[in-house]
C-alpha cells in the first residue's frame, strides 16, 4: 500500500490537522523539520515516505480566507517530478481554474526569464465539503487535468453543501474516501467508510483513503481491507512511520 503524505497550510504555515477542527490547527511541530515553513516539510515528507505524490490541503482557501498562491508556486517550482495534488475548496471548475491560472502566473513571474525548469503537476482534488457543481469534474478531466473526487465525511456522514448525485457515476477513476473526525486522532482508520465507498465504486475507480493511520499494523489492515494508498501526516511527523515501516510494504 502507498502511503501518500499530507501538507496542511493555514496562514502561511503547515499545521497539525486534528479531527477537522480547523479554527483549533496550530503551526506543527514536526520530528522532520525544526519549523513550520512549507517547502522545508514537504520535502521532508516526500524523504520519509518515499513518495512521489503530495497531497495539499490549503485550509486558508477551504476555510474562505485567501489561498496560499504564493507558496503553491515555491512548493511547484522546487519539486519537479512531484504530483500536487491540491484541496483548495472548489466550488466548481471556475474556482479551479482561477487558482490554476493564479499559481502559473506566480510562477512565470518568479521563474527565471530565459530557463523554465520542469514544474511539479498540479492534480485538483474536488471536495463534497465544498463542490456545488458535480461537473466540475467532466470539465476537468476533458481538460486533461486527472481529478480526484474527496468524499468528506464526518461521524460517518457524507458532507456537502448541495444535493449529489447518488450514484458513482459521475466520480472520477481516483476518490478518496475522507474521514474528517479520524485525521491526527490516533484512534486508527475508518475502514467503514471506505470499505461501503469501495462497494459502491465501479470497476475502473480506485479509493483512497484517509485519516486515523497510526502505525504500520494499521496499514497492513487498510491494504487487507484492499486499500492501495492512505493519507498520511500525523503518523509521519511523529516518526511513528518512516523508511523502516515502509520498506517491506
Amino acid at each position: 500500500m502507498q502511503v501518500i503524505p499530507v501538507l496542511d497550510l493555514l496562514d502561511g504555515h503547515v499545521v497539525r490537522a486534528v479531527r477537522g477542527e480547523r479554527t483549533a490547527y496550530r503551526p506543527i511541530q514536526s520530528r522532520l523539520a525544526a519549523a513550520s515553513e512549507p517547502l522545508a516539510l514537504a520535502r521532508a515528507l516526500l524523504a520519509a515516505s518515499g513518495a512521489r505524490t503530495l497531497y495539499i490541503a490549503d485550509l486558508g482557501a477551504i476555510l474562505q480566507g485567501g489561498a496560499h498562491a504564493a507558496e503553491l508556486a515555491a512548493l511547484r517550482a522546487a519539486l519537479p517530478g512531484i504530483e500536487l495534488w491540491l484541496d483548495a475548496g472548489y466550488a466548481d471548475y471556475a474556482s479551479m481554474r482561477a487558482l490554476f491560472d493564479h499559481i502559473d502566473a506566480i510562477g512565470q513571474r518568479d521563474g527565471p526569464a530565459a530557463h523554465h525548469p520542469p514544474l511539479a503537476t498540479l492534480v485538483p482534488v474536488f471536495g463534497t465539503e465544498t463542490l456545488r457543481d458535480i461537473h466540475a469534474l467532466h470539465t476537468a478531466q476533458a481538460a486533461g487535468l486527472a481529478p480526484i473526487l474527496s468524499l468528506d465525511h464526518r461521524a460517518g456522514r457524507l458532507l456537502s453543501v448541495t444535493a449529489l448525485e447518488p450514484s458513482s457515476a459521475w466520480w472520477p477513476s481516483r476518490v478518496i474516501a475522507m474521514t474528517l473526525d479520524q485525521v491526527g486522532s490516533y484512534t486508527g482508520p475508518d475502514l467503514d467508510t471506505f470499505e461501503r465507498i469501495r462497494a459502491s465504486a465501479g470497476s475502473h475507480t480506485t479509493v483512497i483513503g484517509a485519516g486515523g493511520i497510526r502505525h504500520r499494523a494499521d496499514m497492513d489492515t487498510a491494504a487487507s481491507a484492499g486499500a492501495t494508498a492512505w493519507l498520511v501526516a500525523s503518523a509521519l511527523h511523529d516518526g511513528q512511520i518512516g523508511a523502516a515501516q515502509l520498506e517491506s510494504l
